[in-house]
């Protein structure tokens, strides 16, 4: 067929023009990929609560690393009595709202004078750090026995679950109170303050890991069967490489989110030994410590109860909230 003298024959191997090379930029955009790290931060900052909440546990936790500065700086001693702060006739603090002045930004205790701020900062130093270090213990407890329990089967599981009903149906408050009512104030060259905290890491710690470990045996149960495990057998894999390379990174995202929540519990089973006495002995501040001795003066002085509970209040708030954050950004099936 003639093409005409008027038509112009072109290589179909030409360059495209100017025009189409525009039109067809845009669609040849390549897509980045992101990883599960990349997902599950992006959803976190979504969440504003609990990015809310997260912010005030690193502030928590700078309040009690730097508590000596903190005290230097906008308090007192916190063993230091103040008695000219003190009326003579009630006991109460000089001033309204428990003495707050400038010189004392959250008033002062009533009867003995002490400075509430250098108490709170440090009790904050106290309360994280059996909450923190308890935490640990479960954790680390919780996944030796859940991961073997889950993986292992047979007998081993029968008897480390067993174990897991008998911790969780035995009364922990009970045992800790007894436990630490025998246990000497000073042991291993530690002070009064840190020998009680050492002894109340180990107790709430060996109570809390059958919390963790039922979760991760549930988990281990259903990625055993998987078949990244199956391909590892097949390889010639053994037991402890499988445990330890292919389980336990797929276990990572739950085993966070459970530390995190049982952080607040922790700092909540610390204060309720404090308040009945026999926790953090006496004069080393603490939030239930404090609040056992509001008892008897809360209904002249009120904010000597007000404040360390409100404390309390925000910080196991905080860890709930961000903790419920972290587990709907590390849920890949959550919206």
């Amino acid at each position: 067929m003639s093409l005409g003298p008027e038509a112009s024959v072109t290589d179909d191997k030409s360059a495209p023009t100017a025009d189409a090379a525009d039109v067809r930029g845009p669609a040849e955009k390549v897509i980045a990929g992101r990883s599960l790290k990349q997902i599950a931060w992006r959803r976190l900052k979504k969440d504003k609560v609990a990015i809310g909440g997260g912010v005030v546990v690193i502030l928590l936790v700078l309040v009690a690393i730097l508590a000596p500065v903190l005290v230097a700086l906008l308090g007192h001693p916190p063993d230091e009595y103040h008695q000219d702060q003190i009326d003579a006739t009630f006991g109460t603090p000089k001033g309204s709202f428990g003495g707050i002045s400038s010189d004392f930004i959250l008033g002062v205790e009533p009867t003995s004078g002490r400075d509430v701020f250098s108490r709170i900062v440090y009790g904050a130093q106290t309360s994280l750090t059996v909450a923190f270090l308890s935490a640990l213990v479960s954790t680390i407890l919780g996944v030796i026995f859940g991961l073997s329990a889950g993986f292992l089967g047979g007998w081993v599981d029968a008897v480390i679950s067993r174990v897991m009903d008998f911790l969780l149906a035995f009364p922990q408050l009970l045992f800790s109170i007894a436990l630490v009512s025998v246990v000497p104030y000073e042991m291993l060259g530690l002070n009064a303050r840190w020998s009680r905290v050492l002894v109340l890491v180990c107790v709430i710690g060996f109570f809390g890991w059958p919390y963790i470990g039922r979760i991760v045996r549930g988990q281990t149960l259903s990625l055993r069967e998987r078949e990244f495990v199956e391909a590892a057998r097949s390889m010639g894999a053994r037991s402890p490489r499988i445990l330890v390379r292919e389980l336990l990174p797929n276990l990572a995202a739950p085993i966070l989110v459970y530390t995190t929540l049982i952080i607040p519990t922790n700092i909540l089973t610390e204060a309720a030994l404090s308040f009945l006495g026999v926790g953090i002995p006496p004069p080393n501040p603490s939030w239930g410590g404090m609040l056992s001795d509001a008892v008897a003066t809360y209904s002249i002085s009120p904010m000597y109860m007000i404040i360390p509970g409100a404390t309390i209040f925000i910080t196991v708030l905080a860890f709930n909230l961000f903790g419920d954050g972290l587990r709907d950004a590390l849920d890949p099936k959550a919206r």
